[in-house]
């Protein structure tokens, strides 16, 4: 009988030493904040507060361990059981376990955390993650002057010209959008202009009748990249690359929140130059409003509806790279998929509970193969109900398609190159 309690004491006192040791803060739990948290919790990053540091990570321990046990950070709404993505944020089943222990040791005093060492400097944020790439952009291309956002508390849709005075090609392997003032812009899109007529353009409306005039004018690539609250820094694969060329211009179209005061903003965008020779030059596969096939995109007040959209068949094999869908806040889910000739499902994306606030180009974890003559398809949910907490309108209106937050969108973009044997091998 005492040996017996001799073995569980010493079976107790083992567990117990394993859980302070997994919750060791400077060895096992820093690491964790870093890789998932810090890159939008710092200073100029998209979280609302720092996390980039000792103090501030310790006086959240339980708000952090309650948003990471009920996984709603970090946020990635993609469905993983659909299709794997190369961008994946997630904790591990032992990562939460980690930091529940952790946190479940700060109540007891806050100050005197289990450390192997004392941990960084208040003031010291810490060392950049290994994953996150430190070399200085190529080229910098930014608004050529501040816009004043007005205090009219309606949203601005504008476009800029932005000279890039490039003498030679490009290609463009990493592109990172920056905008300067997180509180006020939504979201971009970057397109390419090789005709040298668009200077006229920078700072006018989008509902400008002289808009139509430029409008016109072909763009070199309709969507170089398009930044939404969420997204992250498009990498290419070795080899692959978005060709920019010399004489290129980029015009980009900014939609602005509304402020009740005035603000600035002048956005930029960063270039990463391949350094590997590039074999083939990424293009893009647009979905829009005009794609859906069970027309009028018309959402009725108190209803519920699915609206389906359809591309192909294809008129080439291609491997995607990434996809980005994009719905406003009628929006509820997304689901979208490639049928192959011979019947079978090419899963792409989806999202059971659309978040308008956090969208994302997923890039897949391999180039993924559509074979020649698959249709590529999506479906969306929207909800124009009292149920929608998230509806802009009480009582519910009839919404249409439209650029403003209270209308709607159905959009998404597919990045793809030329198909060639082995591409289901290459990793992102």
């Amino acid at each position: 009988m005492r040996v017996c309690y001799l073995l569980l004491l010493f079976f107790l006192q083992c567990n117990l030493a394993i859980c302070q040791s997994k919750a060791d803060y400077t060895k096992y739990v820093q690491p964790i904040i870093q890789k998932n948290c810090v890159g939008c919790h710092k200073i100029g990053g998209i979280g609302p507060f720092r996390l980039d540091n000792y103090e501030d990570v310790a006086k959240r321990s339980q708000f952090i361990a309650k948003v990471t046990a009920i996984r709603y950070m970090p946020p990635f709404p993609a469905d993983r059981s659909f299709q794997h993505y190369a961008n994946e944020r997630g904790l591990t089943e032992a990562e939460i376990e980690t930091i529940q222990l952790w946190a479940g040791q700060l109540p007891l005093n806050s100050r005197q955390l289990s450390v192997t060492k004392s941990p960084p400097s208040v003031s010291t944020p810490w060392p950049v993650s290994s994953q996150t790439t430190t070399t200085k952009p190529d080229y910098t291309f930014q608004m050529q002057k501040p816009f004043t956002v007005p205090n009219t508390a309606e949203e601005e849709f504008r476009y800029f010209y932005v000279p890039t005075y490039l003498k030679k090609d490009i290609y463009v392997s990493e592109i990172e959008f920056l905008p300067s003032n997180r509180k006020v812009l939504h979201h971009s899109r970057v397109m390419v202009d090789t005709s040298g007529r668009m200077a006229k353009i920078e700072g006018i409306k989008a509902d400008d009748p002289a808009l139509a005039t430029f409008q016109q004018i072909p763009m070199s690539d309709q969507f170089l990249y398009g930044w939404v609250p969420g997204n992250d820094r498009i990498k290419f694969p070795k080899g692959i690359a978005k060709k920019v060329k010399a004489g290129s211009n980029l015009v980009m179209n900014l939609h602005y929140s509304p402020s009740a005061k005035i603000q600035t903003d002048q956005s930029k965008v960063n270039f990463y130059v391949s350094k590997q020779p590039v074999e083939r030059e990424v293009k893009s596969l647009i979905l829009t409003e005009e794609n859906i096939s069970n027309q009028p995109f018309l959402i009725k007040a108190n209803t519920k509806p699915v609206f389906y959209m359809t591309l192909g068949p294809i008129q080439q094999d291609i491997s995607a790279i990434s996809v980005m869908p994009h719905l406003h806040w009628l929006g509820k889910s997304f689901r979208a998929f490639a049928i192959t000739p011979d019947g079978d499902v090419v899963p792409l994306v989806k999202i059971d509970n659309w978040d308008f606030n956090w969208q994302m180009t997923y890039q897949f974890q391999t180039l993924l193969h559509i074979p020649k003559g698959s249709t590529i398809m999506a479906e969306a949910t929207f909800d124009n109900t009292a149920d929608n907490l998230l509806n802009p309108f009480k009582p519910a209106q009839d919404v249409t398609y439209g650029w403003n937050s209270t209308a709607e969108m159905l959009e998404m973009v597919l990045y793809f190159v030329p198909y060639q044997a082995g591409d289901e091998l290459i990793r992102q």
